[in-house]
């Protein structure tokens, strides 16, 4: 006999029963606190006798909510199951029909397995928006959409051309394969496909919607966030982010329902093992209530029926590999091998034909069990509820894909199957009508439809729904960043204290200071924003408990339930998903915030691009800012810490609009357009913005600068011709480089008597886009004048070749090399991995100091034939560069 099995078998019944006994008197006389003393007490008393104690963090394998404890269900079931039915076969039809006219498919399984966790919460508990209430939120699971688009189809809301054009959307008829709100914003409000995402943005929301209410922004009204995640889903890093944090900071406003159907895409979550004891672990020591559906209503006679335990004991016993095996064979089997094992199992059953035994359900199918699990999460206060439901994966599906392996990627079902899927659901198609598969919802008069009408009615609005009429901000002028806009003189500042006095002076706004969300992933000391600790203070659900160890000083660290500052600690993951929650709260609350997340640049697209695309499906609107960025600017840190890279991360999101300013009045001409832009005209986009760390005078902004700052590209500076013949260049940068352009401009005028324009590039990615969209008009409209791209205007008039230098790769710089056409272009940039040195050595390591932009420069004009070639060897003795050094980029 295995050692867990003796660990459960009673060898003293009678002294078990006395121990119980006892128990159980306690509880009757003196209550259930006093139990629970005595039993910690035992604990704690072999514990300090032998020390090595591991208290249980799972309770058996059977259902938290015992029979008798169990609610009436308050619908009518048989209606219910009609219409569960109804959007079951839409679910499958529609992805079936899908692949038979597209060949695109879709999933079926996913669904198949969650539909009655979803119609429970549908007839019962997802409260929609109404006059007086702004509705529950709820995550869906992503493969789950064909299920909630065909009950959208009985709701009317979803056309059955669109069920046809499910997957196809280029043409404007379709619907999205998965929830995605930037492409249907009107139905879809959460992205969640992206397994990892769901989770950990879920749990953030439900934080932010409390912060909503501690800062007085918006009127507490009891609304849940309902997650409905999967069990594979559940190995993502950012899912057990979720569960930290929830538990942590106490979100009783927050419902996780793991639908644990026991399969990942290719197979069983784990095998050898029981995912749902291993999750209640986790989620109970993180402080979570952890509720199990395990087993239908089927089981409970067999369950009360067994006194022995030994049943309990095979339910436990058996790992997740023989269960999904189960389910993909029939009751003989089930009966052989399950309850087969032990005599006495297979006496319990001997009254059970083998059909009888393949009808006991799990308890994520069983409509009774799934309410009273969702009723007793509703119910609970101080702790956030997982739901952790068993079902079958392709449940109905029958010998297609029950249970088996290859259901996830299963688009396809035969004749025999669907006839078979139509019995089993006893569904209103006829023979001949099974090979069109048509759409079926009950009309309005009949009694499936009047109930189906009422259960919405009694909710609320449809759900999910998006919506986006939150009221304009009134934002303040520029000129409120008047100090930004001036030169500093011989002061030296960083474009970092630039954006902290920027933001400095919104939250003393009027109009919008109390919406500023301050975002920060534990470096506000770095990023010298510590003096807001104390102004505006850190947000704590449950203020400060302690008294700060620099109570003392003027910057102390201040905690608060009013705090505005979000400060997030190392977890960029959970810092952008607060900020997501954040950039849109304008659709979720109807509150329009607006967040600020400044993190280091290397930790942000690098570390969570997946969440930034997701954000940009969101619809978000806030500014990210990426400080210390740049491959050279950082010194000492090093190759994990050095940046050359987010801008081109960035560039691959439509929506975001990224910007690598020099100076601060740039800084601020950015941040007021993007606020005008996302908090006034209301674009869903978001902004990227570098900051730099390195302190320098700043000057004021030229004359007429603003609108060059804003499509990328303005003249800074130019040099006065000396001659009619005088060669002359054109020199580009950004960021930290600017400073060293400049400076490669004096070095060409002083040293060889080479002119110079200076151009300041905010927004290189800016300049490539707008130049993509004269491309485009000009191959569209090939008989109309030809339309030339931004930079080409700009650069209009002014001779020379072009050297584009900047802090990243010089891919960077590349993006616009098409559209400079006819002149000779150089891209100087820090391929490579960066390293820990000074500013100075880095940028002469990375070959983007003033020398090399200089000697650059020569080197084009000795191509064009404009100077000789000895002035380009001049340049390298006069400046010391190494002909022969190693490429950085190949280090």
């Amino acid at each position: 006999m295995t050692q867990n099995n003796s660990a459960t078998l009673d060898n003293d019944p009678q002294e078990t029963r006395e121990w119980l006994d006892s128990l159980e008197s306690v509880l009757t006389v003196e209550g259930r606190p006093r139990a629970h003393y005595l039993i910690d007490q035992l604990l704690d008393f072999d514990v300090a006798r032998h020390g090595d104690f591991h208290g249980r963090v799972t309770t058996p394998y059977i259902n938290t909510i015992a029979p008798e404890r169990q609610l009436p269900y308050p619908g009518d079931l048989e209606t219910e199951r009609k219409l569960n039915a109804m959007i079951r076969w839409n679910a499958m039809a529609m992805v079936l029909r899908a692949g038979k006219h597209s060949g695109v498919g879709g999933h079926i399984a996913t669904y198949a397995s969650a539909a009655v966790l979803y119609d429970v919460g549908f007839d019962h508990f997802f409260r929609g928006r109404s006059d007086s209430f702004d509705g529950d939120m709820v995550y869906i699971q992503g493969h789950s959409s064909p299920g909630i688009y065909g009950r959208a189809y009985l709701e009317g809301r979803i056309s059955a051309a669109q069920l046809d054009n499910f997957r196809r959307e280029a043409d404007g008829q379709g619907i999205s394969s998965y929830p995605h709100p930037r492409l249907m914003p009107d139905f879809w409000q959460f992205p969640t496909v992206s397994m990892g995402l769901g989770p950990i943005t879920a749990a953030y929301q439900a934080r932010f919607m409390r912060y909503l209410e501690l800062r007085g922004l918006k009127q507490h009204q009891g609304r849940k966030v309902w997650a409905f995640l999967g069990d594979g889903e559940m190995d993502q890093p950012e899912s057990l982010a979720a569960i930290s944090l929830a538990g942590r900071e106490k979100l009783d406003n927050l419902i996780f329902v793991v639908n644990c159907n026991l399969q990942r895409l290719d197979g069983p979550v784990r095998g050898n093992a029981k995912v749902i004891q291993e999750f209640e672990s986790l989620y109970r020591a993180a402080g979570w209530n952890v509720i199990k559906v395990i087993w239908g209503s089927g089981w409970d006679a067999l369950l009360e029926k067994d006194r022995s335990g030994l049943l309990r004991q095979r339910m436990m016993e058996c790992v997740d590999g023989d269960y999904q095996n189960y389910k993909s064979q029939n009751g003989a089997y089930v009966r052989e091998h399950f309850f087969g094992k032990y005599p006495q199992l297979l006496e319990l059953v001997a009254d059970l034909s083998d059909e009888q035994i393949w009808k006991l359900s799990r308890g994520g199918h069983d409509p009774l069990k799934v309410y009273n699990a969702y009723a007793a999460a509703v119910r609970h206060s101080g702790r956030p509820t997982v739901i952790l439901a068993k079902t079958v994966k392709g449940f109905g599906m029958g010998e297609a894909g029950e249970g088996q392996n290859i259901n996830h990627q299963l688009k396809k079902m035969g004749a025999e199957a669907v006839k078979a899927f139509r019995d089993r659901f006893e569904l209103p198609v006829s023979d001949e009508q099974l090979a069109e598969m048509p759409y079926l919802k009950p009309t309005a008069d009949s009694t499936e439809g009047r109930y189906f009408a009422a259960c919405r009615s009694r909710l609320g609005g449809y759900v999910p729904a998006r919506y986006n009429d939150c009221a304009p901000l009134q934002i303040p002028a520029l000129e409120a960043f008047a100090t930004q806009l001036k030169d500093t003189g011989d002061r030296a500042i960083s474009t970092t204290m630039a954006f902290v006095r920027i933001l400095g002076t919104l939250l003393k706004d009027p109009q919008i200071g109390k919406r500023v969300v301050p975002i920060v992933p534990d470096e506000s000391r770095t990023f010298g924003m510590e003096s807001l600790f104390r102004q505006i203070g850190i947000h704590s659900a449950v203020g400060q408990l302690y008294t700060p160890q620099d109570a003392g000083q003027l910057s102390y660290y201040k905690e608060s339930k009013d705090g505005q500052i979000m400060q997030e600690g190392l977890n960029e993951s959970g810092a952008i998903s607060s900020w997501i929650a954040a950039s849109t709260s304008y659709s979720n609350h109807q509150v329009m915030t607006l967040p600020f997340y400044i993190f280091y640049s290397m930790f942000g697209f690098q570390r969570i691009g997946d969440l930034a695309w997701a954000a940009g499906d969101a619809r978000a609107r806030g500014f990210l800012l990426g400080a210390t960025s740049g491959r050279t600017t950082l010194m000492g840190e090093g190759l994990q810490h050095d940046d050359g890279h987010s801008h081109i991360l960035a560039s691959v999101i439509p929506c975001c609009i990224s910007y690598d300013p020099t100076f601060a009045y740039e800084l601020a001409v950015i941040i007021h357009e993007g606020m005008q832009r996302m908090y006034v005209q209301q674009e869903d986009v978001y902004y990227y913005i570098t900051l730099l760390n390195e302190n320098y005078p700043q000057p004021a902004m030229p004359e007429g600068a603003r609108e060059g700052i804003l499509r990328g590209l303005y003249r800074f500076s130019s040099s006065t011709a000396q001659g009619a013949k005088a060669p002359r260049v054109q020199l580009m940068g950004s960021g930290s480089i600017l400073r060293e352009v400049i400076a490669a401009g004096q070095l060409l005028e002083k040293d060889f008597g080479v002119q110079s324009d200076i151009w300041s590039a905010t927004s290189l990615t800016e300049l490539r886009r707008q130049g993509l969209a004269a491309e485009r008009w000009n191959l569209l409209h090939p008989q109309q004048p030809r339309r030339a791209a931004y930079v080409e205007q700009c650069l209009e008039g002014h001779q020379g070749p072009l050297v584009v230098a900047t802090d990243y790769m010089k891919l960077f710089a590349d993006q616009i090399r098409p559209f400079v056409e006819g002149r000779r272009f150089v891209a100087l940039g820090t391929d490579g991995f960066g390293q820990s040195d000074t500013r100075e050595n880095l940028r002469q390591l990375f070959e983007v100091d003033r020398h090399f932009i200089a000697l650059a420069a020569l080197k084009a004009l000795a191509d064009d034939g404009e100077i000789p070639y000895s002035q380009v060897g001049e340049a390298l003795s006069r400046y010391r560069i190494d002909a022969e050094k190693v490429d950085p980029s190949s280090v």
